[in-house]
């Protein structure tokens, strides 16, 4: 009883001391101030007005050196030019499409309204025009060398004329070679045609043919063709065309030392020009006559090159076989020609 007594005396100190030290650690935690919220903003503004100002401005337009651009190539003749133009400016202003449309659109009208003029006079041109006008042609004059028959160089001439309506065309075509060695003449050619055109639409058209031709080293002093048939123009671009022609034809012939010949056979022809540049054109002409008897094949392949204005020069090959020909003569001719070539 007595040790207890020192221990109960203590408690109530103890249990003081308790809350006191607590008391102690409450304010040592830091204290947390929380801001108070902003007043509200309040603007001091006019009285909004009745109505909303309109300001006036131009709409976005096309910038002036794509405008300039454009309208140098429209007054050209080139549409192609014309298209590559308005596509790459499209391209680069794609907000402006509307306007570089209504600009082509308006070169587009012109230019169809200036060829419809055009046409509609040259129409009446040529309505107005006389048998001996409308025609146009070229003389050839130049030298040769032949192989086959004959080996030797020699002298050659040609005549073309041509005559272009609306529906009929008429070409006119004819072709001396001639030499002699030592007083003797070792080739003599000559050969004349006439052939004239009428068109049915753009791709077919009917033809005529009549052609004289005269070759004693060939073995025939005279050959006369008549022939008439359908042609068609596969190709018939400004820089290019391709025509072919087909149909019957009848022959006479009168050979040198053979019996004279009369005979019927089939004519096909192809008509080929390439315009490569302005200056440079590539033609290329061949025909067949396929007889019971004895058949024909003739090709001559050109190029001309422009030297000056209305005159060309022009080198030539062709090629002529027949497989019968007559007694003493060989089956095959080629010739190469130089000539200088004048346009009229």
């Amino acid at each position: 009883m007595t040790m207890l007594r020192p221990v109960l005396s203590g408690l109530p100190v103890m249990l003081l001391a308790v809350p006191a030290h607590a008391q102690v650690h409450q304010f040592d935690e830091p204290l947390v101030l929380v801001p108070l919220p902003p007043p509200p903003l309040v603007l001091d503004l006019p009285d909004y007005p009745e109505f909303v100002p309109y300001v006036r401005a131009e709409r976005p337009r096309l910038p002036l050196a794509v405008r300039a651009l454009l309208e140098a190539a429209m007054k050209t003749d080139d549409g192609a030019s014309v298209s590559a133009m308005v596509k790459f400016a499209q391209q680069t202003q794609p907000y402006d499409k509307d306007e570089i449309r209504d600009m082509q659109r308006v070169y587009n009208d012109r230019r169809a309204k200036e060829i419809a003029a055009k046409t509609e006079a040259e129409l009446a041109r040529i309505r107005a025009s006389g048998v001996l006008e409308l025609w146009k042609g070229q003389i050839e004059v130049g030298a040769f060398r032949s192989t086959g028959n004959t080996e030797n160089f020699g002298f050659t001439a040609a005549l073309k004329l041509n005559r272009k309506g609306i529906k009929w065309e008429h070409i006119i075509q004819a072709n001396a070679d001639y030499q002699e060695d030592r007083d003797t003449v070792t080739r003599e050619q000559y050969s004349a045609s006439y052939q004239p055109r009428y068109t049915l639409n753009d791709g077919f058209f009917t033809y005529g043919r009549t052609q004289y031709e005269r070759d004693r080293i060939q073995g025939f002093a005279d050959r006369y063709t008549l022939s008439g048939g359908l042609g068609y123009r596969v190709l018939n671009r400004p820089a290019m065309t391709l025509a072919l022609e087909a149909g019957p034809a009848f022959r006479a012939t009168n050979y040198v030392d053979d019996v004279n010949q009369t005979t019927w056979s089939v004519l096909t022809s192809i008509d080929f020009d390439w315009t490569i540049n302005p200056t440079i054109k590539l033609t290329q002409d061949a025909s067949s006559y396929i007889g019971s008897d004895n058949n024909t094949f003739t090709s001559m392949t050109a190029i001309e090159a422009g030297m000056m204005r209305g005159l060309k020069a022009k080198l030539s090959y062709s090629i002529e076989h027949e497989t019968r020909p007559p007694s003493g003569s060989l089956k095959t001719d080629t010739i190469s020609r130089f000539s200088l070539v004048y346009g009229f």
